[in-house]
């Protein structure tokens, strides 16, 4: 083939550092845009935090900390009047009564009373509030300590505790204890169920259980002898806890030998114990979400806008910047010739991505109105492509909007992909929206007679009344994302 030089016209759309970057700011969650913002500050020294807007409130508040300290200094010194009067030599008498206390003489100052410093509701309760929870293995091992046993028993024990799972279940069976222990101890298998036995009285009550049933009984059997209906619910959890996890509540009456109101108060005694007792210990610290959008009612008319405390404010650093000169070509100055470009495009980029969220959800609060003002089972049918069009913009970018970013409302806080659902026709030729079928699914169940639940025909055909057409296993596929049991599971004798 013979080489050849070739001109050609075309369009290609290229992506810029700068579009790069406004796009991976414009997805990122704001724990993520804090990271990212901290980062850029620590890297490029043109950036620096724009604390202008708190310039006001701190010269307006510097005026009432001098009139405080004036305040405090006055009262001060008449407290040190007063207690130096306290101690004058006149008033000071020669003998107290044998019987008398200091206080009932003296007076002490609410400052002395309390100690030195201030207390706060806060400072009292800090090691509470800052402790680390300790995990359920952790905390077993800390009872293990404490009790007295032989070498060859605690090694026993420590084996048990690793088998044992988050929610205080035993996985680990005798038999795997007797296989990992060395030959040469020749323990049988009665000593391992003897430390077994021991471990079961541990705290919290129902630890190293098998099974559920080994689980509740553990726990009846810690309660005191004479509880009301302790015996009878031994035996409905021993014998019979599989109708009663059936809520085959006749059948369990018949076999038990009770009566309908002696099985109501036995129900309430079982539904008193725990059936995951090491769930409620754990190392994991509380996680909060930080809202991206506020929306309020003010005045009945609904407000949007951006959480300040999400990302702060930043701005070119003047001092740097004018150090910058135009025709000079020297490393340093190219440096500060980079990082002042780079900080212009990341402050730009920033405010692209606040710009970008706010607009989108004022338009999504535009369009669910009816939800903020009267529920969930008011929410309409949207998809990204509504927005899309509303904003002018792409889908992909409502996407990358709405994914990890949440909204502080009167009615909770929701991710913005919440108010996004599908749409099923009425029979009017109108649209209702999954979510509000959701919630009048979830209505109806928290309104249906426990004694008679709702199947899913029922609520189906009750919807339909409603003018909603939706078939059975639609419900029953809504229902079962709501975590709420079918109507067998549901019924309830009390």
């Amino acid at each position: 083939m013979k080489a050849s030089l070739q001109l050609k016209m075309g369009q290609q759309l290229t992506m810029t550092p700068q579009l790069q970057q406004a796009i991976r700011l414009l997805q990122l969650s704001t724990l993520d845009l804090q990271q990212e913002i901290q980062e850029a500050l620590d890297s490029n020294p043109m950036l620096e935090h724009d604390e202008s807007d708190h310039e006001d409130y701190a010269d307006s508040g510097q005026a009432e900390h001098d009139k405080d300290i004036e305040v405090t200094a006055n009262v001060q010194e008449t407290d040190t009047q007063e207690l130096g009067d306290q101690w004058n030599d006149d008033k000071m008498p020669d003998e107290l009564p044998v019987d008398s206390d200091w206080d009932d003489t003296f007076q002490t100052t609410a400052s002395t009373a309390a100690g030195p410093g201030p207390v706060g509701d806060d400072d009292f309760d800090y090691d509470s509030r800052h402790a680390t929870t300790d995990d359920l293995q952790g905390h077993l091992e800390w009872q293990l300590n404490l009790t007295p046993m032989s070498d060859v028993d605690r090694e026993i024990a420590t084996m048990l505790i690793d088998g044992v799972d988050d929610d205080g279940y035993l996985h680990t069976t005798i038999e795997d204890v007797l296989e990992s222990l060395d030959p040469e101890l020749e323990v049988e298998e009665d000593e391992v169920v003897a430390v077994l036995k021991r471990l079961q009285q541990f705290d919290p009550a129902g630890v190293f259980a098998r099974d559920l049933r080994e689980c509740l009984l553990l726990q009846l059997n810690q309660l005191p002898p004479d509880t009301p209906w302790l015996s009878e619910a031994k035996l409905v959890i021993s014998e019979y806890i599989s109708l009663l996890g059936s809520k085959d509540y006749p059948t369990l009456m018949r076999k038990a030998k009770l009566k309908e109101e002696d099985l109501k108060a036995v129900l309430r005694l079982v539904k008193e114990l725990n059936p995951k007792p090491g769930a409620g210990i754990s190392a994991d610290q509380s996680e909060y979400v930080v809202p991206d959008v506020i929306v309020r009612n003010v005045r009945d008319e609904w407000r949007v806008e951006l959480n300040p405390d999400i990302a702060p404010k930043l701005r070119v650093n003047a001092d740097y910047a004018s150090l910058v000169r135009r025709s000079d070509s020297s490393s340093d100055n190219t440096f500060l010739k980079d990082h002042l470009q780079e900080a212009r495009w990341f402050i730009k980029s920033l405010q692209s991505r606040n710009e970008t969220l706010l607009k989108v959800a004022t338009k999504i609060v535009e369009y669910q109105i009816d939800f903020f003002e009267e529920g969930e089972e008011k929410m309409k049918p949207l998809v990204l492509h509504d927005i899309a069009e509303a904003v002018g913009m792409h889908e992909s970018t409502i996407s990358r909007v709405t994914t990890q970013k949440f909204m502080h409302t009167p009615r909770g806080i929701f991710e913005l992909k919440y108010f996004f659902s599908s749409h099923v026709s009425t029979d009017t030729g109108g649209e209702c929206s999954s979510t509000a079928i959701r919630a009048m699914i979830k209505k109806l169940i928290g309104e249906e007679n426990p004694r008679k639940p709702l199947s899913d025909n029922k609520i189906a055909a009750m919807l339909g009344d409603k003018g909603i057409q939706v078939a059975r296993r639609t419900v029953a596929k809504y229902r079962e994302a709501m975590l709420i049991p079918p109507s067998n599971e549901r019924k309830q004798l009390i």
